[in-house]
Parts: structure tokens; C-alpha cells; sequence
């Protein structure tokens, strides 16, 4: 079924299942989404993890990095 045909049989139907219908639609992108999301985390903690474990950078406690961000937000 073309998506042409498909948006015409969906306008046929009751408002609330149109937007049943679009939130189904909806949820399966936010699902891509995250999975997209999540992969490219998983990457940029793994490239964190080599730089420190090469010793390119040198950790900082939590707190410590905490309180440099409120430092930088009360500027």
C-alpha cells in the first residue's frame, strides 16, 4: 500500500483513532531515536574511557567537577 493510500484510509478514521494511530507512528521513531541516541553515548563514553585509560586526560572527582559547573553558571 502506497503512503498516499495509507494517509487516506487513515483520514477515514474517528479523530481518536487518528490520533491512536499517530501515536503508534510516533512511539516506533522515539524507539529509532533512542537507539540512535544510546549508540552515540555508548561511543563518546568508550572514546572518555581510552582517553583516560591513555592518559590523555586526568580525572577529576565528581565534586569537584560538580562545583566547577555551578562556577560556571553563576557567571
Amino acid at each position: 500500500m502506497s503512503v498516499e493510500a495509507l494517509a487516506e484510509a487513515a483520514m477515514a478514521l474517528s479523530g481518536p483513532d487518528r490520533a491512536r494511530l499517530v501515536e503508534t507512528l510516533v512511539e516506533t521513531l522515539e524507539v529509532e531515536e533512542d537507539s540512535q541516541v544510546r549508540a552515540q553515548w555508548l561511543a563518546e563514553a568508550r572514546r572518555r574511557r581510552d582517553e583516560v585509560r591513555l592518559g590523555h586526560v586526568q580525572p577529576i572527582p565528581g565534586e569537584q567537577a560538580l562545583e566547577q559547573v555551578r562556577k560556571l553558571l553563576v557567571r
